[in-house]
C-alpha cells in the first residue's frame, strides 16, 4: 500500500512538474502583452517574483524564460500565470544587481505557440524596505464594512493583518510610522469607541483623546519627526458631496483645518497661531529630512457664501521648527505656488536623504484620491524645480506615496489599473532625480489575485522590520473608555 501511494504522488508530482514543449513557436516581431505591464521596468534585487498573466485571456499556457548575461536561466509555465520559484528567482537577481535580465515569452492558443520579442528587466543595486503596510478598505463613500491594516513582506507574496475592525466597532485609519520604525507607530480609530493609538519603543499601546478645547477637532494626518520626539498632525472640519465640477464625482474637502505637533515627551500639543488661521486651510504637514522645518498644504478658505469647491487650490508651504525648544518660525514661505497655476498640492513627502520631496498635483482640491487628474510631482528641494514624473505617471489617479528609506524608491497608489480601485506601485528614483518605468505590486497570479480583491489599498507605506504588532493588547486599549488627554503649549 505504501509503495502504490509513493508511485501516486511520484506521478502528480512529475505532472504537476512537467512542461509543455514549446515546439513550432511562430515567432512575432512584437513585444508581448502581459499583465501586469513588466516590460523594461527597474526593480529592486530584494523583491518577490514578478509573476504575470497573458494579457489575451483566450491563452492556454504562457511561458517565460528570464536569461542574464552569464548563461543563467530561470524558467516558468502555467496555465493562467508563471510562477518563479521564490528561492531561485532571489539568487538570479543576487547574481545580477546592478546588470539586467532577458525575459521571452511564449503563449499557446488555439492555433500552437506563439514566441515573442524579449524584453529587459533591469537589477538595480538599491534594496528595497522590508515591507509595507496599508488599509484594506472598499471605495465607497458612506459607510464602512470590514477593513483593517496589514503588512507585507516585499520580498514574498505573505501578507498579514495588524489590526481589524472585527475586534472592535469602528474604523481604523490615518497609520504612521517613524521612517518605517515599526516599533514608533499612530493609529486612528474614528467611530464609538474614537481615539488616537500610540506605539513606542518599550512596546506600550495607549488610547489618546486629542481634541482639546483650543483646537478644531481629533489629530489626524500624522508625520514623525526623525528624532521620534514629535508628531506633527492637522486637524480637519471634513465634508464630502457630490458635485457636477468634473465627471459628477465625489468631493471630499475641508470646511476648516489647522496644523499642530505633538511633543511625545511632555503630552502636548504645540500650537502656533501662523498654523491656526481662519482665513486659511492648512493640512498634510510633514517634517523636512532634517527635522528643522515643517511642510504642509495651504490654502484661501471659502468666504461662507462660496461653494464653488473648485475653486479651492492649496500651495506647498514651509515654516521653521526648533526640534530643541519645539518652537515654530515667525514666517511662512510658499515653496510651490499652486494657485497660480490653477493646479492644487497635496500629500508633500520628502526623501529621508532631504535631497527631493514629491506630491500630488490635481486640478483643485486636497482629496486627489478622487481626481482622475491627479499626478505626482518631484521638487529638487536644491534647485526648487518641479517636474512631472512622467514615468510613474498615468491618465488615472496617483495619489498617496511615500518614500523608501533609503530614498531611493517610491511607493504610491494609483488607479490605472481598472479606474477603480487603488493598487500599489513602485518606482526607482536615482540620485539625479531620474524616475523609472513603474511597476504594481507582484503577486503570486496576478490577475486572479487583483479581481478577486474588491479592496483599495489605502495610504501605503514602507515598513523596515514586520510590525509584530500586539492587535489583543490595541483592541483592549480601543474597547476600554479610558482616553488619556492632551496638554497644549502656546507660542
Amino acid at each position: 500500500m505504501r509503495k502504490i501511494l509513493y508511485i501516486l504522488l511520484s506521478a502528480i508530482c512529475l505532472a504537476a512538474c512537467t512542461h509543455e514543449p514549446v515546439s513550432d513557436a511562430k515567432q512575432e516581431n512584437a513585444l508581448p502583452a502581459i499583465y501586469p505591464d513588466y516590460l523594461g521596468v527597474t526593480i529592486p534585487v530584494n523583491i518577490a517574483p514578478l509573476n504575470f498573466n497573458m494579457a489575451d485571456e483566450h491563452a492556454l499556457l504562457v511561458d517565460a524564460v528570464v536569461t542574464d548575461r552569464h548563461g543563467n536561466s530561470l524558467h516558468s509555465q502555467g496555465e493562467e500565470s508563471v510562477d518563479f520559484d521564490l528561492d531561485d528567482w532571489h539568487q538570479l537577481l543576487a547574481q545580477n544587481r546592478g546588470d539586467s535580465l532577458s525575459v521571452t515569452v511564449s503563449a499557446k492558443f488555439d492555433d500552437g505557440w506563439h514566441t515573442y520579442r524579449s524584453f529587459p528587466i533591469y537589477v538595480s543595486p538599491d534594496s528595497i524596505d522590508y515591507g509595507i503596510c496599508y488599509r484594506l478598505i472598499a471605495p465607497g463613500h458612506e459607510v464602512w464594512s470590514k477593513m483593517g491594516i496589514y503588512e507585507r513582506d516585499l520580498s514574498s507574496f505573505d501578507e498579514c493583518a495588524l489590526i481589524e475592525n472585527t475586534q472592535f466597532e469602528g474604523c481604523v485609519n490615518c497609520h504612521s510610522f517613524n521612517r518605517g520604525n515599526p516599533a514608533n507607530m499612530s493609529l486612528h480609530i474614528r467611530g464609538k469607541h474614537g481615539a488616537t493609538l500610540l506605539s513606542k519603543d518599550d512596546g506600550s499601546i495607549t488610547a489618546y483623546n486629542t481634541k482639546t478645547p483650543e483646537t478644531l477637532g481629533l489629530c489626524v494626518y500624522p508625520y514623525w519627526h526623525p528624532s521620534g520626539h514629535y508628531i506633527a498632525y492637522s486637524t480637519n472640519v471634513t465634508k464630502q458631496t457630490f458635485h457636477s465640477a468634473d465627471r459628477n464625482r465625489i468631493e471630499v474637502f475641508d470646511d476648516a483645518s489647522d496644523i499642530q505637533v505633538y511633543d511625545i515627551d511632555k503630552n502636548e500639543l504645540l500650537l502656533s497661531p501662523l498654523l491656526k488661521q481662519d482665513a486659511v486651510y492648512e493640512t498634510y504637514p510633514v517634517f523636512s529630512a532634517d527635522g528643522r522645518s515643517l511642510y504642509f498644504c495651504a490654502a484661501q478658505a471659502l468666504p461662507e457664501d462660496n461653494h464653488q469647491l473648485d475653486s479651492i487650490r492649496y500651495n506647498l508651504c514651509r515654516i521653521d521648527f526648533d526640534p530643541a525648544t519645539g518652537q515654530f518660525g515667525s514666517r511662512i514661505d510658499t515653496i510651490v505656488d499652486a494657485q497660480a497655476l490653477h493646479k492644487s498640492v497635496s500629500f508633500p513627502r520628502p526623501s529621508y536623504d532631504g535631497r527631493f520631496l514629491c506630491y500630488t498635483l490635481s486640478d483643485y482640491g486636497q482629496f486627489s484620491i478622487w481626481h482622475h487628474e491627479a499626478d505626482l510631482y518631484l521638487l529638487d528641494l536644491t534647485t526648487r524645480q518641479s517636474l512631472p514624473m512622467d514615468e510613474a505617471n498615468s491618465e488615472e489617479t496617483e495619489s498617496f506615496h511615500n518614500w523608501s528609506t533609503n530614498s531611493r524608491w517610491l511607493l504610491f497608489s494609483s488607479r490605472r489599473d481598472d479606474g477603480l480601485y487603488t493598487r500599489p506601485y513602485f518606482c526607482h528614483i536615482d540620485a539625479e532625480g531620474n524616475v523609472s518605468k513603474a511597476f504594481m505590486l507582484p503577486q503570486r497570479n496576478p490577475r486572479r489575485f487583483y479581481r478577486g480583491r474588491f479592496l483599495s489599498y489605502n495610504v501605503p507605506d514602507f515598513i523596515i522590520a514586520p510590525t509584530h504588532f500586539d492587535s489583543h493588547k490595541a483592541s483592549r486599549a480601543i474597547n476600554d473608555e479610558y482616553r488619556k488627554n492632551f496638554g497644549v503649549r502656546k507660542y
